[in-house]
């Protein structure tokens, strides 16, 4: 099937406020309370007829841009233009293209105008990522297939080697490499522990809510039956193993798999170094060790992709994820030691796609398993956010996903009860009515994604995806 090509003919943007019921820190952040902005947008194909899609994303303050001088309220506004340019670049097209094209097309130049402002790469992706996901909503509405299906088909068109944008791709079976994509039925949730969460009883949350959910770590595990955990650290080794200990005590007889964020918070190779070789050879630690799959952005992003850490990368697998901020990004961590980069749906639906190609290039060429990509998450929310992001891992492969959304925020519950019941009937399976609201069901640490795997759009089910959009404010 020949990519469609079509014109945008308007993008619209509005706004949520989300209040978290546990605060959540990573690094040296903690967040409360965030926007998330939601995108719509219409197209219109070459013989006239047109489509509206849509998606979702938390406007996460201090992940972006870490730099902290400046206020969430600005880091919002960071989020906002880059919003705005990408809607003004892709509206000013003469010309009908592919989905893919209108990524292609236009992404250098908005890479360019972002850092003109001084804004980070990361943030120039944020807009993009949220358009190209309403797009595809709309391409795939339009043909009445699901995203895997769609995707399978190569019906956004992707053509990395006439792109520029990933020549190291240049001869790779791209369309094979699609049309072999089986999505999964189910996939884990791996859980979040941020760095201000209880672990058990003994020192439980001041102000706590009483709302039925879990509160602390031990009694997330009970509810959810978990076996996939990611713990997030500090960058002080002393208080990184200690937290560790007691972690490990709650999670040992469960725990199947482990991965540990670094948030950027250790300094340069050798800092992370002094961490990794106390957490080796703690015997508290020996079975966490053994579980732990890779660790994530250890090192500072200034720094990350300046050195070599082959030595490390030999000793426990590394991950880009704050690094990962241009396309070629993998490419450059591949060569100081780098074996893993992070899918994540606000850098980019098509970014997850060619960093999943590499892998099964590069392990083709090395024969070998070395190479992987990794679902990671931003506080991804009930409804079309989570909806894209477990529809795009789950048609990627992958048996895991961060997931934190379900414990950090209450659902559902502070959306109108006409949109939680919409969602509910819409994706039967994935979503459940507890403790006075619509949430994410996940049973025995798992998740359904069949529902999403034939879901019409790009895990909408329709068009508007059943979201009350007439209970947010339009912005910008």
């Amino acid at each position: 099937m020949d990519a469609p090509r079509f014109h945008v003919e308007e993008i619209r943007f509005a706004e949520r406020d989300v209040a978290l019921r546990l605060p959540f820190r990573f690094g040296a952040a903690t967040v409360t309370a965030c926007p998330q902005v939601y995108v719509r947008a219409r197209i219109r194909f070459e013989n006239g007829r047109t489509a509206e899609g849509c998606a979702a994303e938390m406007m996460v303050p201090k992940w972006f841009d870490k730099n902290p001088a400046l206020t969430n309220e600005q880091n919002f506004e960071q989020l906002r233009f880059a919003l705005r340019d990408a809607r003004e670049a892709y509206l000013a097209e003469d010309e009908a293209q592919t989905a893919w094209t209108h990524f292609a097309s236009n992404y250098a130049a908005l890479q360019a105008r972002a850092k003109a402002k001084g804004l980070q790469a990361l943030v120039a992706s944020y807009g993009p990522a949220l358009i190209d996901r309403a797009l595809m909503d709309a391409l795939c509405l339009h043909t009445g297939q699901s995203f895997a299906a769609a995707m399978s088909a190569n019906l956004c068109g992707i053509d990395v080697a006439g792109s520029g944008l990933a020549d190291d791709l240049a001869g790779f079976g791209m369309s094979g490499f699609l049309a072999s994509r089986s999505p999964r039925k189910r996939i884990a949730a791996r859980h979040t522990v941020g760095l201000a969460d209880a672990i058990d009883d003994s020192d439980p949350l001041p102000d706590a809510p009483a709302d039925g959910l879990p509160t602390t770590l031990a009694a997330a595990v009970q509810r959810y039956g978990l076996t996939h955990f990611k713990l997030k650290l500090c960058g002080h080794t002393a208080q990184d193993i200690a937290r560790l200990e007691r972690i490990a005590r709650v999670i040992d007889g469960h725990a199947q798999l482990v991965t540990l964020d670094g948030n950027e918070q250790y300094a340069d190779a050798g800092d992370f170094a002094v961490f990794l070789d106390r957490m080796l050879s703690t015997p508290v630690l020996w079975k966490l060790a053994q579980k732990t799959a890779f660790v994530e952005q250890p090192i500072r992003r200034d720094t990350a992709l300046q050195h070599d850490v082959a030595a490390l990368g030999n000793r426990i697998p590394l991950l880009i994820d704050e690094s990962d901020a241009t396309l070629d990004a993998f490419v450059q961590a591949r060569a100081l030691g780098y074996t893993g980069v992070s899918s994540k749906s606000c850098k980019g639906f098509y970014k997850s796609v060619v960093n999943a190609a590499r892998c099964a290039h590069w392990n083709a060429s090395e024969k070998a398993d070395r190479y992987f990509l990794s679902g990671e998450d931003l506080t991804m929310q009930a409804g079309i956010g989570v909806q894209q992001d477990l529809a795009l891992v789950g048609w990627l492969g992958l048996s895991h996903v961060e997931r934190n959304g379900h414990h950090y925020v209450n659902g559902l519950a502070a959306v109108p009860e006409a949109e939680q019941q919409a969602l509910l009937k819409l994706h039967p399976g994935l979503y459940e009515p507890s403790d006075g609201a619509v949430r994410l069901a996940i049973r025995g640490g798992q998740l359904a994604l069949s529902p999403l795997a034939t879901a019409p759009g790009f895990a909408t089910g329709k068009t508007g995806a059943g979201i009350s959009w007439d209970a947010m404010r339009s912005v910008y």
